[in-house]
């Protein structure tokens, strides 16, 4: 498949050999507008449901609560939308981490349907803030390494 101009990805065949994490997405018919394909808002619930998936699996941030002192915020989110979906469809929600900032992350997504299509592709930038003062606040040695950073 040839992806026109998508700036955050260089070689579509690595960036897609990269994802090993991923959820199972069933689209729901209240996801679908009156045309019956998926709304162009729906993908970036998906987005959400693999991100946190994701963080919990490598266990990022721990337990969140109330007196969470340091909370992931969403900076920016981008989606490309390549073949159309609809209700019934069943998708793998892929995500990975593709670059790790002082105290954000960059994050991609994939998502293909049951016939293994490419539907859509994103990414997006998660800020760790401290959540008293709301400014950004650095990933600490052990998120480092959840990360698989080796500094």
């Amino acid at each position: 498949m040839i992806l026109m101009n998508i700036a955050y990805i260089e070689d579509f065949q690595t960036w897609q050999q990269e994802f090993s994490f991923y959820i199972p997405v069933n689209v729901r018919f209240s996801e679908t507008d009156m045309f019956g394909h998926v709304n162009n808002v729906s993908p970036f619930i998906y987005f959400e449901e693999a991100r946190i998936a994701y963080m919990n699996e490598v266990d990022l941030f721990g337990p969140m609560s109330q007196e969470t002192k340091k909370v992931p915020v969403v900076a920016d989110l981008q989606c490309n939308y390549l073949k159309q979906m609809y209700f019934g469809d069943q998708l793998k929600m892929y995500v990975k981490t593709d670059n790790v900032g002082k105290s954000s992350l960059d994050i991609h997504y994939m998502a293909l349907n049951q016939k293994e299509e490419l539907c859509i592709v994103g990414r997006g930038r998660v800020v760790q803030i401290d959540s008293q003062t709301g400014t950004p606040t650095p990933f600490d040695d052990v998120q480092r390494k959840k990360l698989g950073v080796n500094e």
